[in-house]
């Protein structure tokens, strides 16, 4: 995109933070929200105590007293629920659970969550209780049918919780409502975790030893968390940044070790980013073509059958990018018609539909699409003969699923069922109706939607010097995270003179650049428009950029990480 604007943060007060601190960190810190010293110290200490959440005493009375029971945990089909699932199965086998087992739909022949056949099947198979993960607090039906055969519930979610809440037997939600717990984005696998931090002191008083330490578990955690995209608040930051260490030194699951090795990431420098771009992508893989239980047995294996899934998983991920490439593509060239018809102009909101597009990619080509033309974007594929499944990314500014119930609203029955969050959700519809969804969701979009808004507004923490790009500097911000959703990894920008450009594997434009002050920096920016770069025409450019280490045959540098880039003449 060359059609964007950069906007610098203003500078904040940053007198409560360490004068140790560079004073380029203490504005980045303080630009995020960080309030106090405190909230730099990222030991486990710091995590919020598990006694605030609402739920968490009756749920840890009816699990510690369920150890000879046959339990199942019912998960979701993504990273986050299949992490949560392989936490509690080995968590609760250390603890000396007896029976305990899983169960996750198919997200192309049962859909998302708990359901009542699903209940039924298990109740057919013997289990006695049910505990859901990253999913169930929209599970009436199923919680009721459940309990109405004679199985205990326990419900542990993160997603937002409707006006009826289902009859579970406990429900650990921080987003239920009369929750004080303070950090309502713990990710599925955080609340997981949370749950067991309660079962260990409920089984510690009752003087069961040893017990295990929950830390081992902390890479699940931080996998999880990261994947999930949730906001990295302070007590997420603990919970990642306490994983990665773990993982730095070993200390993971073979499954994680072997996902690692598979895509190529040094385990000693692990950032929050590689969980989010390499292994997170491979394990929701599972999910989106195959079955997440691929993905889930991958982190329950040992060492030798972890590889091989990993190996599988590695496998289906490349599909995966095959199938979402071509889509992509496709995407493209009809919002290239669509804006022909419109006048060269992009509508404010964008529904994409093809017979043959793959359901369980429509979420990431929805988010590629509105990346390319920052516009609330919903794509859909057949989910049966008669329904459309449909997957919506959002701008910032648009809460796309008050989008979707402001339709449901005005026009009752043109969804068959809707969820989701501000920047993302789902729902199915009856295909006849599409033409006239795609009309409701354009003209509300057209409504809310403001020229800011629509325009490509990136946000940098300023200029670098020379000085502040040196293999210390680089170092300290790398270090100074993690950083993700809600706790931005800083961005920089500036304009260089080009010294080369080329294109390297099939779109990625490599550069030598240099600085106003004389610094020479290699730069790579992926995925670029082949019908632009390289122009040997072009001298100068402006970028916005993250500042990376890039370590080569032993040798260390600094390399610009390009996420926009404009011609100057």
């Amino acid at each position: 995109m060359t059609d964007f604007s950069i906007r610098r943060y203003d500078h904040v007060d940053d007198s409560h933070l360490p004068a140790s601190l560079p004073p380029l960190l203490r504005q980045i810190y303080a630009r995020r929200g960080v309030s106090s010293a405190d909230e730099l110290q990222l030991s486990a200490q710091g995590l919020t105590h598990f006694r605030s959440l609402k739920g968490i005493d009756q749920a840890v009375a009816l699990l510690s007293r369920s150890q000879q029971r046959h339990i199942t945990i019912c998960g979701d089909f993504d990273a986050d629920g299949a992490t949560s699932t392989a936490l509690l199965v080995t968590a609760l086998n250390e603890l000396q659970f007896e029976r305990v087992d899983y169960r996750v739909p198919n997200r192309m022949t049962e859909g998302y969550g708990l359901s009542v056949s699903m209940v039924e099947q298990l109740a057919a198979r013997g289990t006695e209780l049910i505990i859901t993960v990253d999913n169930g607090i929209a599970a009436n039906d199923a919680v009721a049918r459940a309990k109405a055969l004679g199985l205990d519930v326990i419900v542990t979610d993160h997603h937002l919780a409707a006006d009826e809440l289902p009859v579970a037997d406990a429900i650990i939600n921080p987003n239920q409502p009369g929750c004080s717990f303070p950090s309502k984005h713990l990710a599925g696998v955080g609340v997981a975790f949370y749950l067991l931090l309660g079962l260990r002191a409920q089984l510690r008083e009752q003087g069961i030893a040893p017990l295990p330490s929950l830390a081992n578990w902390l890479d699940l955690v931080a996998l999880g968390t990261v994947a999930d995209v949730v906001p990295l608040d302070y007590n997420n930051r603990i919970l990642v940044q306490q994983g990665l260490a773990r993982i730095r030194h070993g200390h993971c699951r073979p499954g994680i070790a072997a996902l690692l090795e598979v895509a190529g990431r040094d385990r000693s420098r692990l950032q929050a980013t590689d969980l989010g771009f390499a292994l997170a992508p491979r394990i929701n893989a599972a999910g989106r073509l195959d079955d997440i239980s691929l993905g889930i047995e991958c982190l329950l294996a040992d060492t030798e059958r972890a590889y091989e899934l990993a190996q599988q998983l590695d496998q289906l991920n490349r599909e995966r990018r095959s199938i979402e490439a071509d889509m992509r593509e496709h995407a493209e060239r009809v919002v290239a018609q669509l804006q022909l018809d419109n006048q060269g102009e992009v509508l404010d909101l964008l529904t994409l539909y093809e017979p043959d597009w793959h359901a369980g990619v429509i979420g990431i080509v929805a988010g590629r699409v509105k990346d390319a033309v920052n516009r609330p974007v919903i794509v859909f594929a057949n989910d049966d003969d008669d329904t459309l499944k449909g997957s919506a990314r959002s701008v910032n500014g648009l809460h796309i699923r008050d989008l979707l119930e402001r339709i449901e609203t005005q026009q009752p029955g043109l969804m068959h069922r809707f969820g989701g969050h501000a920047m993302a959700a789902g729902l199915t519809l009856p295909r006849a109706n599409l033409a006239e969804f795609s009309r409701a969701a354009q003209r509300i979009a057209g409504q809310w939607l403001t020229a800011e808004q629509k325009a490509a507004v990136y946000w940098s923490d300023g200029e670098l010097s020379d000085d502040q790009l040196s293999l210390d500097m680089v170092a300290q911000l790398q270090q100074a995270g993690p950083w993700g959703q809600g706790f931005a990894e800083p961005s920089f920008d500036g304009q260089f003179e080009v010294l080369q450009q080329r294109i390297v594997g099939s779109q990625h434009l490599k550069l030598v650049l240099r600085s106003a002050a004389g610094g020479i920096y290699d730069a790579i920016a992926f995925n670029v428009d082949a019908q632009i770069w390289p122009d040997n025409s072009v001298a100068r450019v402006e970028i916005l950029y993250k500042p990376q280490l890039n370590h080569f045959r032993g040798r260390t540098s600094v390399q610009l990480l390009v996420e926009q880039i404009r011609q100057l003449r």
